[in-house]
């Protein structure tokens, strides 16, 4: 894990002064609330619709577990003792009060973190596949690159003004857990023909009020070329993406207009003028940063794997159902990956309590090298532990309530904060997610179901990502009553596409029977008990499901 050198320390003490005094302007009236906005946002703080919002930076979503008790300390201290963790793997706070804010800042440089550059049209959070660096489909770990981008990004003299945010994801491996094709640069680590690791870089998604399937910029990219590649990139997106309209201000729609063909013209001739100007990755340099992130010492197989989680398995049907949902295949023989489920009944998804944190930043000391993860799912991982400490394991995440056995079920859904808090948003999420847990509760329909996801936004920014929900939901305000689009067909992994519209939006009340009927008719017409959703969508189209749907 990447630690803090004293300029890194430095420079986020000095940030945290100087909003300070901006806070203590702000409070004196010194700086009226327009004057005051560009400053806060630097710093991660929005105003939502009831009170401030502050979102902290989890760079490519690694955290240690001293990181996590601080931010647990963080919940109780200066919020209403909870955390939401968001699809770009950050963590929000809903309550903190602005004179108290700077102090909160200063706590978290403490543990190496901060909130600099989480909003603004800046290049925000570098993400990462959440698997990264144990998965076993991976070609190479990408979270060296992705530091060696978040030292370049940040504080980037010519990119802390862009025409709208700038958002960039990186996989390292055969299977993109990063929705890459959604980001303005997405980057995937892959092989040429010669067998040499090199980046494949794609440009212009994402989402929001115009989704888009980024393009394929560069088929393969020497490593030593990341930073002045994406640096000519983001030139070009500077000098020519709309800056007097907002919703046409994304690189995505530069992209667009010119075609990728012409835009790719424009990034290679900026990169010829640039490439040779410092920008170059040296071997050295790789290695540098690469040696914080060394794979451990994972003990041999025979020593962490004695065949009783097996045993237990087979006699304890509830921690079978936990094993086979919430648990993947490590890199490393004897070892699992282990997502801790933050969708339950208990709370709205992707929330986490103090008393969560805490539990899981033990667990993490106990039985996963004291490393998290956070996710694109709003949950949480902890990524090394052994089979033998699984059912322990198991019995202490059941008692914190994050061991709900639903990964990739229809109750592992996306919500954004909706209505509750957002001042953007047209029609409430979080109440439709409770009733969605409520509903599908019963763990053999669930399995039943498959893989299944469902994502949804209050609003059309798309932060619920609903354009890429194998069921995505949309609220919309209709005569000033909440009203729900579903969309289906979309997908944020490798085969990457964008939902359709299946009819008029429903109202909030009958919503959650539409989303019934949506998969009893799947189990209906599906050929076989192993074809996901996804794929009985794509086989039959949208004319029975919108038939379903609306009776």
């Amino acid at each position: 894990m990447y630690r803090y050198d004293d300029y890194d320390q430095q420079i986020v003490r000095e940030r945290v002064d100087q909003f300070r005094d901006q806070v203590r302007r702000r409070l004196g009236g010194e700086l009226t609330e327009d004057e005051f906005r560009p400053l806060r946002l630097q710093n991660g703080l929005y105003l939502q619709r009831h009170a401030y919002m502050l979102r902290v930076a989890i760079p490519y979503g690694l955290l240690s577990s001293d990181q996590v008790r601080k931010l647990a300390h963080i919940a109780r201290e200066y919020d209403r003792g909870y955390g939401h963790i968001t699809t770009r793997q950050n963590i929000q706070y809903n309550w903190p009060e602005l004179a108290r804010v700077p102090d909160l800042l200063d706590e978290l440089a403490d543990v190496e973190m901060h909130a600099i550059q989480t909003s603004g049209n800046c290049i925000r959070n570098i993400t990462a596949d959440p698997l990264a660096g144990v998965a076993p489909d991976e070609i190479e770990d990408p979270r060296p690159y992705c530091e060696i981008m978040r030292q370049w990004s940040t504080f980037h003299p010519e990119f802390a003004y862009l025409p709208r945010k700038f958002k960039v994801a990186f996989t390292g491996a055969e299977n993109d857990r990063a929705a890459v094709a959604y980001h303005d640069i997405g980057v995937r680590l892959v092989r040429n023909d010669a067998g040499e690791v090199g980046c494949r870089i794609l440009v212009g998604g994402g989402l929001g009020r115009t989704p888009i399937i980024g393009e394929v910029i560069q088929e393969w990219l020497p490593k030593r070329d990341l930073l002045s590649y994406c640096e000519a990139i983001v030139r070009v997106y500077n000098l020519h993406g709309d800056r007097k309209n907002k919703y046409r201000a994304r690189i995505k729609i530069l992209v667009k207009q010119l075609g990728i063909d012409a835009f790719r013209a424009q990034v290679d001739e900026e990169w010829a003028r640039i490439r040779d100007t410092g920008l170059a990755l040296t071997d050295a340099e790789i290695e540098r940063v690469a040696a914080y992130f060394t794979p451990p010492a994972w003990r041999p197989e025979a020593e962490v794997d004695d065949g009783r989680t097996a045993e237990r398995a087979a006699q304890d049907p509830a921690f079978e159902r936990w094993l086979r949902r919430n648990t993947m295949k490590h890199r490393a023989p004897g070892y699992r990956v282990v997502m801790l489920s933050l969708k339950s009944k208990h709370r709205p998804p992707g929330d986490v309590t103090d008393a969560q944190l805490d539990g899981i930043a033990d667990m993490a000391d106990r039985w996963s090298l004291g490393r998290i993860r956070t996710t694109h799912d709003q949950n949480m991982v902890l990524t090394d532990v052994a089979e033998n400490d699984l059912f322990a394991l198991w019995q202490q995440a059941a008692e914190l309530q994050v061991a709900t056995p639903n990964i990739g079920t229809l109750t592992d859904l996306i919500c954004c904060p909706g209505l509750d808090f957002c001042a953007l948003a047209n029609a409430g999420s979080i109440g439709i997610a409770k009733q969605v847990t409520e509903r599908f509760d019963d763990l053999d329909y669930l399995y039943d179901l498959g893989d299944l996801k469902l994502k949804m936004s209050g609003c059309i920014n798309a932060c619920g990502h609903h354009h890429v929900g194998h069921i995505g939901i949309l609220g919309i305000n209709k005569n000033d009553a909440e009203y729900y689009q579903i969309m289906l067909g979309g997908s944020e992994a490798d085969d990457a596409s964008l939902g359709k519209w299946l009819g008029p939006a429903i109202p909030k009340a009958d919503l959650v029977d539409a989303v019934s009927r949506l998969v009893s008719h799947y189990l209906a017409v599906r050929d076989s008990d192993s074809e996901r959703f996804l794929d009985t969508y794509r086989r039959v189209g949208p004319k029975p499901f919108k038939e379903a749907v609306y009776v």
